[in-house]
């Protein structure tokens, strides 16, 4: 009998979700059995996949259903795939997204902190779109505020508004709403500042404090944090469009970037490109007390389902961060993370990165990892 239990809500989501996701339990099954530790997984459903299913049952139609939700709860951590897809791409007000059922499990898990890591592997050098020169020392990590901002403001489209049309005629108007709160940006803030002291001692505030008073305020709390608490931190402010020219002009140059909700979207996937691939890079969704939610920076890739073709490797790493931050399995971390550090210094690679051996698909690449922890 395993020395320890630990409950994981498995979320396969859409597109590659489940083809991936599935490559990750078998690696938590691998990993169990090396260390002694048993991972009891219990999927659910989420995004367009949970849409289909509630209208099929006749019930609400919802992408986080209630039951998903209470398993996510009542476990020690979450790992999702991805979801979304173009089926349900329905622009109508009201509609229900498959990514609501996103924003509403970190919201009501109480998510507000996204950890996204950049590192780009010696064996993928060729696969970043910049010069080889431009990759030496890249190493950062994206820290971004994740329940505020534009995405959890007020949404509403308004019709037959007088001079909203062409040529002065009534047409529609929508109206999205960016707020933030004092706490919302100090308790982000902080975060930064603390897993700066444990890198290498600098954080880079993106804001936009030309233009708006969310910025302005963003910028404000940033320092007065810094200056209480943190003096020892190297802090920079940037402004987002200029860190989006600094992130392909000079990306060593930065250690923690700390930032708004969207700004941190836009962003961490650009970033995602000095290493080559979104299909490297792992996140981390974090709280005060709630379990962690762990997935892949990349979507569901519906034109990839089913064919065995999605690389594993950004789920797999998900896994690595699941075990640091929620489970205090560090050991086991290490070994997932030299595990893909082994297999492609040998060569092997999906399609979307490059590789001197043999291409393989998401089975084979997911038994690779496996065999070399």
């Amino acid at each position: 009998m395993a020395s320890k239990t630990y409950r994981i809500c498995t979320l396969p989501g859409d597109g590659i979700g489940p083809e991936i996701i599935a490559e990750a339990k078998r690696l938590l099954e691998a990993i169990g059995t090396a260390y002694d530790v048993e991972f009891a997984c219990e999927d659910q459903l989420i995004g367009g996949a949970a849409i289909d299913a509630t209208r099929e049952a006749g019930e609400d139609v919802s992408a986080l259903p209630p039951a998903t939700l209470a398993a996510a709860q009542a476990a020690d951590a979450v790992l999702l795939a991805a979801v979304g897809g173009p089926k349900w791409n329905d622009t109508r007000p009201g509609a229900v997204r498959p990514e609501q059922g996103l924003l509403a499990i970190r919201k009501n898990l109480g998510l507000y902190l996204n950890l996204r890591p950049v590192r780009v592997y010696e064996a993928l050098r060729d696969a970043s779109p910049l010069r080889e020169d431009r990759l030496d020392g890249v190493d950062l990590l994206i820290v971004r505020e994740l329940t505020g901002g534009l995405y959890f403001g007020e949404h509403r489209r308004e019709h037959g508004v007088e001079g909203a049309g062409v040529a002065g005629a009534a047409g529609d108007k929508a109206v999205d709403t960016m707020e933030y709160s004092e706490y919302e940006i100090e308790r982000i803030a902080r975060q930064a500042f603390e897993i700066a002291r444990k890198r290498r001692g600098k954080v880079t505030s993106v804001d936009k404090a030309n233009v708006l008073e969310t910025s302005r305020l963003w910028r404000e709390i940033v320092h007065r944090v810094h200056d209480a608490d943190y003096t020892d931190v190297v802090l920079e402010d940037l402004l987002v469009d200029n860190t989006a020219m600094q992130l392909v002009k000079n990306p060593s140059q930065f250690d923690v970037v700390v930032t708004e909700n969207m700004f941190g979207d836009i962003l961490s996937d650009e970033a995602s490109m000095l290493a080559g691939s979104l299909g490297m890079l792992p996140s981390a969704s974090l709280g005060a007390t709630a379990p962690g939610l762990y997935e892949p920076s990349h979507g569901s890739a519906p034109k990839y389902a089913g064919l065995d073709k999605a690389n594993p490797i950004a789920t797999i790493l998900s896994v690595a961060m699941m075990f640091k931050y929620s489970l205090n399995l560090p050991t086991e971390a290490q070994a997932i993370e030299d595990a893909v550090d082994a297999v492609l210094a040998e060569g092997w690679h999906t399609y979307d990165i490059p590789g001197s051996g043999e291409e393989v698909g998401t089975k084979k690449m997911g038994q690779l990892i496996r065999e070399h922890l």
